[in-house]
């Protein structure tokens, strides 16, 4: 079914300020891109909020982040995970948050759509390391979690619409379906762009699809592969049983083996387990 020119247009003129971001998860995205940063600076940015607060440290005291001490303040979050990480679990928890609905149906697509963003970001940080690459280790985690940051724009504007009465009948799901693949990428740019989000993470929301991806973005191909093998394995809104993730072009720029992966579908079948 053709998507309707009505809804595409009632979605694409809405405000780009919907609850998409946290705007101190942003600021500590921005603050942490300024080569001069202090540290006191992230702790205190990231204690403003006192509930983000608690979620950053609820992520990082999680199965997939944990180390053998426990962290109990932000400070002691940034010591021990370093101020990138901790501005990525920023990011991590507030998404979380906002991946709620009072509807139902855009309630439970929210809830997939999280699942399936948190496991990229953390099987994307693995799978950086995994490849050799542990210096992008932390810029992978964030583009795998705002990678199809559009879709959850667009289910926030839908959310909006619906609350006036308005694009009720987009809340089939297979309608649903047919709005992300139709503009999600396309809408999350528009996110990016509005909040002059770095490059590397413009690209991985523009291009995770694109076949003529640049093979040179280790990150972008990072999260590609993630991003199947989440597929694969049905973390999400789409399950694609029959894909077979080492033959994909991904899978032999990195130079993976079977083994790796193997390793990266356990990883994200802990994510799962993880609830925020």
């Amino acid at each position: 079914m053709a998507l309707s020119l009505t809804i595409r247009r009632l979605l694409t003129t809405q405000p780009t300020d919907l609850p998409v971001f946290h705007p101190i998860a942003v600021k500590l995205q921005q603050l942490l891109a300024s080569p001069d940063y202090k540290i006191d600076e992230v702790i205190g940015l990231a204690n403003e909020d006192q509930s983000l607060a608690g979620q950053i440290l609820k992520l990082a005291n999680s199965t997939v982040y944990i180390g053998r001490v426990r962290t109990e303040t932000i400070k002691d979050a940034v010591i021990r995970l370093g101020a990138h990480q901790v501005s990525n679990l920023a990011m991590a928890a507030s998404q979380a948050s906002l991946h709620t609905s009072e509807n139902a149906v855009l309630n439970r697509f929210m809830q997939s759509l999280w699942l399936h963003s948190h496991s990229c970001a953390v099987g994307s940080r693995f799978l950086a390391r995994t490849a050799g690459y542990p210096q992008l280790a932390d810029q992978a985690y964030m583009a795998g979690l705002l990678h199809d940051v559009g879709k959850l724009y667009l289910l926030k504007a839908l959310e909006r619409l619906n609350k006036v009465g308005v694009a009720q009948a987009a809340l089939e799901p297979e309608l649903l379906l047919e709005i992300f693949h139709e503009l999600h990428v396309e809408q999350g740019c528009r996110l990016m762009e509005h909040w002059n989000m770095p490059k590397i993470y413009y690209n991985a929301v523009a291009n995770h699809h694109d076949m003529n991806f640049d093979t040179t973005d280790v990150v972008l191909t990072v999260v590609r592969l993630v991003n199947a093998s989440c597929k694969a394995k049905g973390i999400g809104l789409e399950h694609q049983p029959e894909l077979d993730v080492q033959a994909l072009p991904e899978a032999a720029l990195l130079q993976l083996h079977q083994d790796e992966l193997d390793d990266l579908f356990e990883l994200l079948e802990e994510t799962q387990e993880l609830v925020v």
